[in-house]
């Protein structure tokens, strides 16, 4: 809730961008919110094995056409997946891919993994050690990349398929 006296609120009426600052962080969001489904307390990360209902500030979703649905433990899985899809689903191929969604870092909602921005190199750690931080917009980002040191920040459509090996190193270039 924004706790504004009626002079203050006067004032920022002024401004619209000010007004964004009172506005609930979904209202301000770029990236698409999706509606997935949630992994139960059994599923496994494909990639890892790790149990991911354990980590739910960090769960990816992969949903096919015939609605069969794998998550993961973390962004850096879920990018792992998606390069090799036949590797860690057999009989399955990237093209049947419907929906993918990744956990907000502020909002901790799944939004679209085609729309978010990802943060490396920060000093946020995932469970697995260093992760793409998901961020919704390009304000919550530049925030992010402030606040905890972030090295470099991509697009979905800007991510190499070795990257996600290269932060198991603690790479990000």
């Amino acid at each position: 809730m924004c706790n504004l006296s009626r002079r203050n609120a006067l004032g920022l009426l002024a401004g619209v961008s000010a007004l964004a600052l009172c506005l609930p962080q979904a209202a301000r969001a770029d990236a698409t919110r999706l509606d997935l489904p949630k992994p139960g307390p059994r599923d496994t990360c494909p990639v890892c094995g790790m149990f991911v209902a354990r980590y739910p500030d960090w769960i990816a979703t992969v949903v096919f056409a015939d609605g069969m649905a794998f998550h993961f433990d973390g962004p850096k899985d879920f990018f792992k997946f998606v390069a090799e899809v036949p590797k860690y689903a057999a009989g399955r191929r990237r093209d049947q891919i419907t929906a993918m969604g990744v956990t907000d870092y502020y909002g901790l909602r799944p939004i679209a993994a085609e729309t978010a921005l990802y943060a490396i190199g920060s000093d946020v750690l995932g469970p697995m050690g260093h992760e793409f931080v998901p961020l919704a917009s390009e304000a919550e980002a530049a925030d992010f990349m402030r606040d905890h040191a972030g090295k470099r920040l991509l697009r979905f459509a800007d991510i190499p398929a070795d990257l996600p090996a290269k932060l198991d190193e603690g790479r990000f270039e």
